[in-house]
């Protein structure tokens, strides 16, 4: 800042007067006053602006969500999600669990493509229907059969007692389910083929409302299902999957989750592996645990304990050699509008072994239990 020269000067050998020196000592004041102030404007000017993290202790909100389908079966899935544990393991990482819940497989899998859902558990059909739609699928672990989980239920004065008794009939499933693939598997097994039912495409709630009104002939569905239609007295069970299911279920998820969150889900699968051995060796405590999920009572789960075989099983050649029979005989069929190579949604050995857990690539699947 520049200052002003005084006007005034005082003569040399001049007498100094009063009023002269109240003169001086004012304009003093005044000079000095003027300093200080152009002397604090140039520090302020030159001092940067205080940022938002020195005056804030907040930290930015860093929480993520994993978003999982919720199971109402008797199943490991929904034994994870009571329990808890899944949330304790992710949360110093910075991620929230959120469970959905969906009709079946298929809307699962719709979920996953539209980014609506990140960790899907379906039967064998729905990835090889949303890999033929062109959906970057990542299969992640499958499991052991539980064929007898699943059934075709006739009402219980049905005429109907056999497979062979359904030709000309009507018969609801959920498209690209475990029930679609099993009731080809019985037409087969029958002499006949799909062609030779009427195919009513309904999602489980709306073929339980057809199956309790009569308006369709049979119902290929899985539990609680059956066993409500059964202890109800509304359907009976003409035949389970047990000697006819020759896959298990796959967990999986889309190319961008897997990518973006192998930690989160190595984590998901050890809580998973952790839940289906306690749901295995706890037959009592999980029908309490689920009783509310299931809408049975605890004597009736505890019953239907035995129709689930537990533990996850490893991805192998094996594994993927049968999806992809699986994937075409839907072809052969007309199912789907391409043949698909369903290899591509599974991942390298070397990319499993850093997801799965160690006691899973161990077992073996040659040994089911």
């Amino acid at each position: 800042m520049s200052l002003f020269k005084p006007k005034f000067q005082f003569k040399k050998g001049l007498k100094t007067t009063r009023r002269s020196l109240l003169f001086m000592l004012g304009y003093g004041l005044v000079l000095s006053t003027t300093l200080s102030s152009c002397n604090q404007a140039e520090q302020t000017t030159q001092q940067p602006a205080p940022t938002t993290t020195a005056i804030s202790n907040e930290q930015p909100k860093t929480d993520k969500v994993v978003r999982i389908v919720r199971s109402k079966q008797l199943s490991a899935l929904a034994v994870l999600e009571k329990q808890g544990s899944l949330e304790k393991r992710l949360a110093p990482l910075g991620y929230k669990v959120e469970w959905h819940e969906f009709a079946a497989g298929p809307q699962q899998l719709e979920a996953l493509n539209a980014n609506g859902l990140d960790i899907a558990s379906t039967a064998e059909s729905p990835p090889i229907f949303s890999q033929a739609a062109g959906a970057p699928l990542v299969y992640l672990a499958t499991t052991r059969p539980s064929g007898k989980s699943v059934s075709l239920i006739v009402p219980t004065n049905s005429p109907i007692k056999s497979i062979a008794d359904l030709k000309g009939k009507k018969v609801a499933f959920q498209k690209a389910s475990i029930g679609h693939y099993l009731l080809v598997r019985a037409l087969e097994s029958a002499g006949l083929k799909l062609s030779d039912v009427q195919s009513v495409f309904l999602p489980p709630p709306d073929a339980n409302v057809a199956f309790s009104q009569g308006k369709v002939d049979a119902w290929f569905i899985w539990e609680p299902f059956v066993t409500r239609n059964a202890k109800n007295k509304v359907g009976r069970v003409l035949v389970d999957g047990g000697s006819l299911r020759d896959t298990g279920n796959f967990y999986s998820t889309s190319r961008q989750f897997y990518q973006a969150n192998p930690e989160v889900i190595k984590i998901f699968l050890e809580e998973l592996e952790k839940a289906d051995l306690w749901t295995r060796d706890h037959p009592q405590e999980v029908a309490q645990l689920l009783a509310p999920v299931t809408q049975l009572d605890v004597p009736t789960l505890e019953i239907m304990h035995e129709k689930y075989d537990y533990g996850l099983l490893p991805i192998t050649e094996q594994v993927i050699n049968k999806q992809q029979e699986v994937a075409d005989k839907w072809y052969s069929l007309g199912l789907i509008p391409k043949k698909v190579n369903v290899r591509d949604g599974f991942l390298t050995p070397e990319e499993y072994a850093k997801i799965t857990p160690s006691d899973v690539i161990a077992r073996s699947t040659n040994s089911p239990k």
